[in-house]
């Protein structure tokens, strides 16, 4: 009788042990769902959310129609078919986009954004994509900048927060036309201000140029230039995996002439490159 009230009862301890064993688990899955990090979290949700500034034509922004369209768009969506999974494109300030993508609202930040340094700090860049000069442009087609010296008598635009501004200001004369450097929210009403003779140049991304001639106002390039920009992708700081699965998706539709395809639609020339950044 004892030894069988001692077994019944060991069962029972037994049962609930593995009750209890049981829900733990299930609690622990939970959590490790929920603590999914990297190309895991991407996987599991199926969507890859790109961050943009949905104004920047042409390498994303609003159609006439109000559709979504540009190059990254193209170029986003080709590289997500290749990893198969969808890409989903989320409007955003693009002066909180490291915010964005640390609360998780977005992964990435694929819109015509420059490599340098402090994003190289700030966030896991992909492998450069796409070389893009910052040109001097004018409305007057005698007016050739040939050395940035010339500026220190001309008056010069440029969009604020931009490649364009940076290149200017790191210009080897800068300190001698910096005065001349006016400042826009965007190019677009720089190059209103050029139409309206405040200013007589423009400092100007070569993609957007390229749009800009094509769809609006016809403008000549000079022969002095202020280098050469190269756009990346950036991830989150800790989302290496995620930036080479990423990599991995770019290079091969590269290599079977699906980004020269895309690039020559929006810019009638090839400007795809694949290259570390620095």
């Amino acid at each position: 009788m004892k030894r069988r009230t001692i077994a019944l009862l060991l069962a029972a301890v037994c049962a609930m042990t593995m009750a209890l064993a049981g829900c733990g688990s299930k609690k622990e899955a939970t959590t490790t769902k929920e603590e999914l990090k990297d190309w895991d979290y991407i996987q599991d949700k199926g969507v890859l959310t790109i961050g943009l500034d949905d104004t920047f034509a042409p390498m994303g922004f609003r159609d006439k129609d109000d559709k979504l369209v540009g190059f990254d768009i193209d170029l986003a969506k080709a590289v997500g078919k290749e990893l198969d999974v969808k890409v989903k494109f989320q409007p955003i300030d693009w002066t909180a986009k490291e915010a964005e993508m640390k609360s998780k609202r977005i992964d990435c930040i694929w819109n015509g954004m420059s490599a340098t340094p402090d994003r190289a700090k700030a966030m896991s860049l992909s492998k450069c994509y796409l070389e893009n000069k910052i040109l001097i442009m004018t409305l007057d087609k005698s007016l050739n900048i040939k050395d940035s010296s010339e500026l220190k008598n001309i008056k010069i635009g440029t969009q604020g927060d931009s490649s364009a501004l940076e290149a200017i200001q790191a210009d080897k004369n800068y300190d001698k036309f910096k005065d001349n450097v006016k400042e826009y929210k965007t190019y677009d009403e720089a190059i209103l201000d050029l139409k309206a003779g405040r200013i007589k140049c423009i400092a100007i991304d070569e993609v957007y140029a390229i749009y800009n001639n094509k769809n609006k106002t016809k403008l000549y390039t000079s022969d002095y230039n202020f280098g050469a920009d190269l756009y990346a992708i950036g991830f989150r700081k800790e989302d290496t995996e995620t930036t080479e699965k990423v990599n991995e998706a770019l290079k091969k539709v590269i290599d079977d002439g699906t980004a020269k395809k895309i690039s020559k639609k929006w810019f009638g020339t090839n400007l795809v490159i694949y290259k570390d950044y620095k």
